[in-house]
C-alpha cells in the first residue's frame, strides 16, 4: 500500500471560490503531496503553474456536475483538456441514461471522450452519481464503463443528495470484476474512512480539499 496521501484526488471545486481561495486550496494538496488536485476547468492553467515541479499532478472535471451535455461537447471538451495539459479527466456520464436503461447510447457517450482523451494517453474516471441509481442501475454503469474502455468507475460528485458508501463501494467492486478500478467520492472525511476504503479494494479517493488534512497525519511540505 502507498501512503495515504497518494490516493487523493483533492478536488477543489466549489463554485463560490475566489481566485485567492482556489489558491490556498490548491497549495494545501501540494503540500502534502496528493497524487492529484481536481480543478473546474477554468483553473487548469493555474493548477497547472502551481503543481509543475511538484508530486502532485491536475485532473479535471468535465460536463460538472450535471453530465447533460451531450456526447460530442464531452468529446470536444475531453480533446481541449488534454491538449491544455491535464494528467486525468473526471467525466459525468449522463446519468439520465442509466436511470432510463439506455445502455448502448451511454456506453457511446463514454467510448467518444475515453477515445479522445485516450489518444493523448490522458485516463479518463466515469462519475456515476450513484446516490441517483439504483443497486442494478450502477451495476449496469459500471459495466458500460468497462465496455467503453474507461480507466475508473467513480461513485459521485459531492454535488448530489449523497456520496460513496461502504455498501455502493462494494457493489462498484463486485461489478468491476477487476477489470476497471474504482474510486470512490463524497463523504470520506477521516482517516479511517479512507483507510477502510482502500483496504476494502478502492484504488483513488476523492476528497474535499478541506478534507486532506483530516486525512493525511502530516503535511509533507515540498518548499
Amino acid at each position: 500500500m502507498e501512503p495515504i496521501n497518494r490516493y487523493l484526488d483533492h478536488a477543489v471545486l466549489k463554485p463560490e471560490m475566489t481566485l485567492e481561495q482556489v489558491k490556498e486550496a490548491i497549495q494545501v494538496g501540494i503540500d502534502y503531496q496528493v497524487r492529484t488536485v481536481c480543478v473546474h476547468p477554468g483553473d487548469i492553467p493555474l493548477a497547472l503553474e502551481m503543481c509543475e515541479g511538484t508530486a502532485t499532478q491536475v485532473i479535471c472535471v468535465l460536463d460538472f456536475p450535471h453530465g447533460r451535455g451531450g456526447k460530442e461537447t464531452k468529446k470536444a471538451l475531453a480533446a481541449l483538456y488534454a491538449k491544455m495539459g491535464v494528467a486525468e479527466i473526471d467525466m459525468v456520464m449522463n446519468y439520465g441514461l442509466a436511470r432510463g436503461g439506455h445502455w448502448d447510447l451511454l456506453k457511446e457517450e463514454i467510448e467518444s471522450v475515453v477515445q479522445e482523451a485516450h489518444r493523448h494517453n490522458v485516463p479518463v474516471k466515469v462519475i456515476l452519481e450513484t446516490s441517483e441509481l439504483s443497486r442494478e442501475q450502477i451495476i449496469g454503469s459500471v459495466q458500460a464503463c468497462i465496455a467503453a474502455g474507461a480507466d475508473f468507475a467513480k461513485s459521485s460528485t459531492g454535488f448530489s443528495s449523497g456520496g460513496s458508501t461502504p455498501e455502493i463501494l462494494k457493489t462498484m467492486l463486485e461489478a468491476a470484476d477487476g477489470k476497471i478500478k474504482i474510486k470512490p467520492s463524497g463523504g470520506i472525511r477521516n482517516k479511517q474512512t479512507a483507510l477502510d476504503y482502500i483496504q476494502a479494494g478502492a484504488a483513488r479517493l476523492g476528497v474535499g480539499f478541506a478534507s486532506t488534512p483530516l486525512i493525511c497525519d502530516n503535511p509533507m511540505l515540498t518548499k
